[in-house]
C-alpha cells in the first residue's frame, strides 16, 4: 500500500469511516444540514447508563467546592454591592486528573463493545491521558499521536509533561512536529493498526461530558437551593462548551428549572500567534483553552477529524470571554495560596475568567468555574515563564492590556488589574455563515439548511437569511 503523505490523504474519508464505526452519511439531509439529535441520539445511552460506565473506570461523582476566599478576594477590589460567589467543580477528581476522563470514557468502552484490539487518539492535551487510562481499565492498547516540538526539535514543558503522562498510563506516544505531518501520522496509525479512533468529536465523547453538567446542577442545588447564574467554561475546541450545556438542559428538562443559566466560554487571548507557524509554536505558554482553537472551531466546527463534528459550542454559548495568559498564571498561584488547592493552568482559564465577571455581579449571583486539571512539573507557571523567558518573551508585572502576545507576559498585581474582554458572538457566526459560503461557493440553500443553520448558530430563520444575503451581496453574487 502507497504510504506517501498523499495517498494516505486521498484515503482519509475511507480510514475514518473504519475507524469510527459510525456511518455519518445516515444523518445527511443535505449537503450543509444533518440531523445533530439523531446523531447524538444513536449514542444510545441514557445519563444514568452513562453514570454507572464512569463509574465503573473511575469518572465522575467530583466534588464541587465554595472558593470562599476568593470570592471575600474578589469582593475587596469590587465595586460596592458586587462580587459573586464562586464554586470549582474539581474533575481533577478523575482517574486521569481532568474532565477529559469524562470525554474518553464511552468512547473506550464502545471500541472494547465493538471487539477493537485498540483506540488512537491525536491531542496534546490531557485527552491523550485521559484515553490512556481508560484504555488500561479496559484492556486495551493505546497510541497517543500528539504534535509536540518545533523544527529545532524543542518542546514544550507542558506538552512534554502530557506526553509523559500518556507513557506512564500505558500509551505509546507518537511525537510530531508542529505542521501536516500530525494528521498523516494520524490516518496512517488508524490504518495499520485497525484501532478505534477515540476522536474528541465524536458523539460519543460529547455525550460523556454531559454528566458533568447534570452534576454541576445536582450539586449547586443540594447548595444553594437554586441554579447557578453562569457557568464558566473553557472552550477550546468547544466539546466541554457543548457536552456541558447539553448536560445541564437535560437535567433542567428532568427538574423544574429554578431560574436561568447562561453558559459563558472563556478562551486564553492568544491573538497575533498563528498555532500551525512552527515560529511561534513555542511563543505562547497555553496549549489548549486558547482563542487558537476557541475561534476556529466555533466559526467552523467540521474542520475536526470525523466527518461531522458533536462539539458545536455556538448552539449553546451565551458569552464568550477571553482572558490574558498572565491573568491565568495569576488565578493559578491564587488558587492554590488562598484555596489550597493546586491544579493546574487550562481549567485556571475559566477560573480567571470568572474572577473577571464576578467583580461585575451582585454578591448574590452565583458562578460555577466547570473544571479543573491536575497539574505536573511541566505544567505549573514556573516551568512555563521561565521557558517563555528562554524563548525571548519578557516577564513584567502591571496592567494585562499591556499584553502583547509573542513579546511579554504580563502578570496582573492583583485582581484589581483583571480585565477581560468580550468576544462578538454575532461576528463568530458572521464568519461561520462565510465559511459555509467559501466551502460550498455554488451551492443553493434550502429550507432544510436554514433550519439546520437557524439550531446551529442559536439564531432565528431571519437572522440567517438576512447575514447570508449581506455576505452574498458583498460578493457579488
Amino acid at each position: 500500500m502507497d504510504k506517501s503523505y498523499n495517498a494516505v490523504m486521498s484515503r482519509k474519508n475511507e480510514i475514518m469511516k473504519k475507524a469510527l464505526g459510525i456511518d455519518y452519511t445516515k444523518y445527511k439531509i443535505t449537503d450543509i444540514a444533518f440531523d445533530y439529535e439523531m446523531m447524538m441520539d444513536d449514542v444510545g445511552y441514557s445519563i444514568k447508563e452513562i453514570f454507572d460506565i464512569q463509574s465503573s473506570s473511575k469518572v465522575g461523582n467530583t466534588p464541587l467546592y465554595f472558593l470562599p476566599n476568593i470570592t471575600k478576594l474578589v469582593r475587596k477590589y469590587a465595586p460596592k454591592g458586587k462580587g459573586a460567589k464562586i464554586y470549582l467543580k474539581d474533575e481533577a477528581a478523575n482517574a486521569s486528573g481532568s474532565f477529559k476522563a469524562r470525554r474518553a470514557s464511552l468512547s473506550i468502552y464502545e471500541a472494547k463493545k465493538r471487539g477493537y484490539k485498540g483506540v488512537i487518539a491525536s491531542t496534546s492535551g490531557n485527552y491523550g491521558a485521559a484515553v490512556a487510562s481508560q484504555a488500561a481499565m479496559r484492556g486495551l492498547k493505546c497510541i497517543i499521536v500528539q504534535e509536540v516540538f518545533d523544527s529545532r526539535f524543542v518542546g514544550q514543558p507542558e506538552i512534554i509533561e502530557k506526553a509523559r503522562a500518556c507513557e506512564a498510563l500505558g500509551a505509546e506516544v507518537i511525537m510530531s512536529s508542529v505542521g501536516p505531518e500530525l494528521f498523516y501520522s494520524f490516518l496512517s496509525a488508524l490504518e495499520d493498526t485497525g484501532y478505534f479512533n477515540a476522536s474528541l468529536y465524536t458523539p460519543f465523547s460529547i455525550a460523556g461530558i454531559e454528566t458533568l453538567g447534570w452534576e454541576v446542577m445536582h450539586q449547586i442545588r443540594a447548595i444553594e437551593g437554586r441554579d447557578p447564574d453562569y457557568i464558566m467554561i473553557t472552550h477550546a475546541g468547544g466539546g466541554n462548551l457543548t457536552g456541558t450545556a447539553r448536560g445541564v438542559l437535560k437535567y433542567k428538562m428532568e427538574n423544574k428549572p429554578l431560574n436561568y443559566t447562561e453558559f459563558v466560554g472563556c478562551s486564553v487571548d492568544l491573538s497575533g500567534l498563528h498555532m500551525a507557524s512552527d515560529i511561534d509554536f513555542n511563543k505562547k505558554s497555553f496549549t489548549t483553552g486558547h482563542t487558537g482553537f476557541g475561534i476556529p472551531f466555533a466559526e467552523w466546527p467540521d474542520r475536526a477529524d470525523t466527518p461531522r463534528n458533536a462539539a458545536r459550542s455556538l448552539r449553546y454559548m451565551d458569552r464568550y470571554l477571553t482572558v490574558t495568559q498572565g491573568e491565568v498564571f495569576y488565578a493559578t498561584e491564587l488558587l492554590a495560596a488562598s484555596e489550597g488547592i493546586e491544579r493546574g493552568p487550562a481549567g485556571n482559564t475559566s477560573l480567571a475568567g470568572a474572577i473577571n465577571l464576578a467583580m461585575t455581579l451582585d454578591q448574590d449571583a452565583i458562578i460555577v468555574v466547570q473544571e479543573t486539571e491536575y497539574t505536573g512539573a511541566g505544567k505549573h507557571p514556573q516551568a512555563q515563564l521561565s521557558f517563555a523567558r528562554q524563548n525571548g518573551i519578557e516577564i513584567l508585572r502591571g496592567h494585562p492590556e499591556k499584553s502583547i502576545n509573542g513579546k511579554n507576559i504580563v502578570l496582573p498585581y492583583n485582581i484589581g488589574d483583571f480585565q477581560y474582554k468580550e468576544q462578538d458572538l454575532a461576528k463568530l457566526k458572521i464568519s461561520y455563515l462565510e465559511n459555509l459560503i467559501s466551502n460550498y461557493p455554488n451551492i443553493k440553500l434550502q429550507d432544510e439548511d436554514i433550519e439546520f443553520l437557524s439550531n446551529d448558530l442559536n439564531e432565528d430563520p431571519k437572522w440567517i437569511r438576512d447575514n447570508l444575503f449581506s455576505i452574498l451581496s458583498k460578493k457579488g453574487k
